[in-house]
């Protein structure tokens, strides 16, 4: 079992910058790839970044450019720094492990408000 709990969101004016973060738990050892989703009021999760299990960035066209994800070597905090924050980036953000059976971990989720 992974345990994974976000924290850094909160309401942003567009072209703000936030990071959240992420931090990890539990069986470390059987996690590959950890990463970002998000999801929208009315619309479905959608990814955004994932880092590899050999710390290989993979972004989302919308978001390249803009958003840097990043761990730490034990896999324990995953990193979300988002940059020029967009209306259209307000969605709950989604922490997420892949465990190396193929079993994808969530977090409870952390707001991100872009508003002026």
């Amino acid at each position: 079992q992974v345990q994974l709990v976000e924290s850094g969101g909160g309401l942003v004016q567009p072209g703000g910058s936030l990071s959240l973060s992420c931090a990890a738990s539990g069986s470390l050892f059987r996690v590959n790839n950890m990463g970002w989703y998000r999801q929208a009021p009315g619309e479905e999760r959608e990814f955004v970044a994932i880092i590899t299990n050999g710390g290989t960035p993979v972004y989302a066209n919308s978001v390249k450019g803009r958003f840097t994800i990043s761990r730490t070597n034990a896999k324990n905090w995953v990193y979300l720094r988002i940059d020029d924050l967009k209306p259209e980036d307000t969605a709950v953000y989604y922490c997420c492990a892949h465990d190396r059976d193929g079993t994808v971990y969530w977090g409870q989720g952390t707001q991100v408000t872009v508003s002026s």
